[in-house]
């Protein structure tokens, strides 16, 4: 019997209709011109202020080969690997993690081929955090706003977090203009993500993943927009934080 089906703590927050529909784009994950388009011209963005802010934290030089080194980072719902494998290639030690089963398959496949070591896992960071693992850097970029209990899970994502370690987190702000652009726009206009990808009533709000970062006993340092500039097909950091944002947190050493 799969333990996932009997365990509390392997099934922890995940909201298993999510998960399929995830499940089923699996084999899309690095196609740049498939319904993950929109993510692979995002992950620039995340990946730069992943790598700035940790290079701040613990004194790395960003423009080394390998500014990364040694410092370890749990990707959450990590997908195919679109931002596991560059954090690995920065020589970050990855651990990636997704309930998605076809999900992982195609994320190991995928970093074997390209000679990229990454540790993903069909893990839960719940049966992580049990297992008494803890990270330099704890990801949960655009995951938050697709599982079943949002607060329970960034605290339980915070446990991971290493004294003197960062949270990153990237979700959608639930205002009217992420309804219009993020659903209407995006999934039945231009067709950009597969309908029914979000659920509007599940996006968060800046200060509600804060309050939840917060509860976690960590303190957020530094939360962001990112917007998109149909002229150049690519996205960049903003004040504007009403549909997409990202957020750092820091748990003290």
């Amino acid at each position: 019997m799969d333990r996932a089906a009997t365990d509390p703590v392997a099934e922890g927050f995940v909201d298993r209709d999510e998960v399929a529909r995830f499940d089923a784009l699996a084999a899309t994950w690095w196609d740049e011109t498939g319904p993950m388009r929109v993510l692979h011209r995002f992950n620039p963005v995340r990946l730069a202020y992943i790598r700035d802010a940790l290079c701040r934290r613990f004194g790395r030089d960003p423009r080394a080969p390998f500014p990364l080194e040694g410092l370890s980072v749990c990707d959450v719902g990590c997908g195919g690997g679109v931002l596991s494998e560059p954090l690995a290639r920065l020589g970050a030690r990855v651990t990636g993690l997704d309930p998605a089963e076809q999900n992982i398959a195609v994320a190991k496949a995928h970093a074997e081929a390209a000679g990229v070591p990454v540790d993903y896992r069909g893990q839960t960071i719940e049966a992580v955090v049990a297992g008494g693992e803890s990270f330099d850097a704890v990801l949960i970029m655009e995951v938050v706003e697709h599982v079943s209990d949002m607060p329970a899970f960034v605290r339980t994502a915070c446990a991971a977090v290493k004294p003197g370690g960062l949270l990153f987190g990237a979700t959608l702000n639930r205002t009217l203009r992420s309804f219009a652009l993020a659903i209407v726009g995006a999934e039945y206009v231009l067709g950009w993500l597969p309908r029914g990808t979000h659920d509007w009533q599940k996006f968060v709000t800046p200060e509600e993943l804060a309050r939840a970062v917060r509860a976690g006993g960590l303190a957020v340092t530094d939360t962001v927009g990112v917007v998109y500039n149909p002229l150049t097909d690519s996205w960049r950091i903003s004040h504007d934080k009403a549909v997409n944002y990202m957020v750092a947190a820091e748990r003290s050493a």
